[in-house]
């Protein structure tokens, strides 16, 4: 056997033990889910099915983590800005804190209306739709995160509700309507996310990176932008985040976030410039700007998400424990806290375990991200999710940060491309096929601002008087 041989055997024995060390925390944690369950519950007739509902709603929690959560740190691995193991410890504590700390006190146990509770018979029948969702929730996201496919948790768990309706109580239990906006929002997330990441990034290239002095136009775009971010964050905090603490209109959380931009705004500015002067005039020093931001958008975007999706675990487990102790169809359900803890810990503990797989697909394998364009990403999903809230619109988180990764994809093989046609321009303007002379000119041209750039593509024309269609 030669060495390659047993290089490849010994990689492969490692993996496969590293594979083994995670399957087996993974069932350590749900074990730990039902022996806690167990003793709680003790006298309760139904005791065993809430011990059956706990067990999935940890294994729902350990997928979420595994693939929801790539969307919020993706990006700032993928541009460098965090290593891995940076990016799930702040995930990971952002996750669990904004779970515990403002996750909320009552959930709907039919998500998004999606079928009508007053067509299932009895509580029995409930316990047992809610879990078989859960289940299939579960699988799919098992599944998915296998393949490496990033997927909405919510619209997961809103499908396995919906089949299970359909099962228990027939077509007619759904409400066709609100699954025709969910089915929309398969579009309009993607889409919502792509366009705005590409304006913010066409935006940053304008304003600082096709300028002759990047430097000196980033020390005032970079604070704008920053703000912007903030009041885009803080908004959406106060909005949903937060709203087990402090609920408050959308006008109203609109101006308190403004007021904390304005106070960033003045308190970035200056740092943003003590930063700078000390760097070369250069695109790779303007990214490392950018550095920052992205780490604390990662957190804020990890602390929202487990604000409010952690419910996608245990919103069906909340429902669960609610009819077994009450013995009704319930269509609002306090949430105890132990239930909120298995979300917590399980989406977690999914992410340490499974998470960078789908952290490199939406990081890096989709498109190339460098600080800026991750940057873009980040302020597409927390406006997207702002602007589609308010219209009404149930979009997915996921599918707005996928979209907005293959927006800033789209729009960098589009000026890549933009950019080889002017350079073909040049060549053929240049008739006297001058080689020393083409060079010159193309080195002028590539470090000209953008404004130079066109001003240098038009007097080449007038020039050469050369007309094309």
């Amino acid at each position: 056997m030669d060495l390659n041989n047993i290089n490849s055997l010994e990689k492969a024995a490692s993996s496969a033990k590293t594979e083994l060390v995670r399957i087996s925390i993974a069932l350590l944690f749900m074990f730990g889910v039902m022996i806690y369950v167990l003793e709680m519950s003790g006298g309760i007739d139904k005791h065993l099915l809430l011990v059956a509902a706990a067990v999935i709603g940890g294994y729902m929690a350990l997928n979420i983590g595994a693939n929801d959560v790539a969307n919020n740190v993706g990006p700032a691995v993928g541009s460098k800005a965090l290593t891995m193991g940076g990016a799930i410890l702040i995930a990971a504590i952002f996750e669990a804190m904004g779970a515990i700390v403002a996750g909320g006190d009552v959930v709907s146990t039919i998500k998004k209306g999606i079928i009508d509770p007053a067509m299932i018979a009895d509580s029995d029948t409930f316990i047992w739709l809610m879990m078989a969702a859960l289940f299939a929730a579960a699988i799919w996201l098992n599944v998915a995160t296998f393949v490496g496919s990033p997927v909405s948790t919510t619209h997961s768990i809103v499908g396995g509700v919906l089949g299970a309706g359909i099962a228990a109580g027939g077509f007619g239990i759904a409400d066709w309507a609100v699954f025709g906006k969910i089915a929309a929002s398969w579009v309009i997330s993607p889409l919502f996310g792509g366009v705005i990441a590409a304006s913010f990034l066409y935006l940053i290239k304008r304003t600082i990176t096709y300028q002759d002095e990047m430097l000196s136009s980033a020390k005032k775009v970079v604070p704008i932008l920053v703000a912007l971010m903030v009041w885009a964050f803080s908004t959406y905090l106060i909005l949903k985040g937060l709203k087990k603490i402090w609920k408050v209109e959308f006008s109203s959380a609109l101006m308190m976030g403004l007021a904390i931009a304005v106070v960033i705004f003045v308190l970035c500015r200056p740092l943003v410039k003590a930063a700078a002067d000390k760097m070369n005039n250069s695109k790779e020093s303007v990214n490392s700007l950018f550095t920052l931001p992205l780490i604390i958008s990662a957190a804020l975007l990890s602390f929202a998400h487990g604000a409010n999706d952690v419910a996608n675990a245990v919103g069906p487990l909340a429902a669960i424990n609610d009819a077994v102790f009450s013995g009704g169809v319930v269509t609002k359900a306090t949430i105890p806290l132990w239930v909120m803890l298995v979300g917590a810990i399980g989406i977690a503990l999914g992410l340490a375990l499974y998470g960078p797989k789908l952290i490199r697909t939406v990081g890096s394998e989709i498109t190339e991200l460098d600080k800026m364009r991750a940057f873009c990403v980040a302020m597409a999903a927390s406006i997207t999710v702002i602007i589609a809230s308010q219209l009404g619109l149930p979009v997915s988180s996921t599918h707005i940060a996928v979209g907005a990764v293959f927006g800033v994809g789209f729009l960098r093989e589009y000026l890549k491309r933009s950019y080889a046609v002017m350079i073909e321009e040049i060549k053929l303007h240049h008739a006297d096929n001058n080689s020393e002379a083409v060079e010159a000119y193309l080195m002028t041209f590539k470090s000209a601002s953008i404004t130079t750039k066109g001003q240098m593509l038009i007097e080449l024309k007038a020039k050469t008087k050369i007309i094309f269609k």
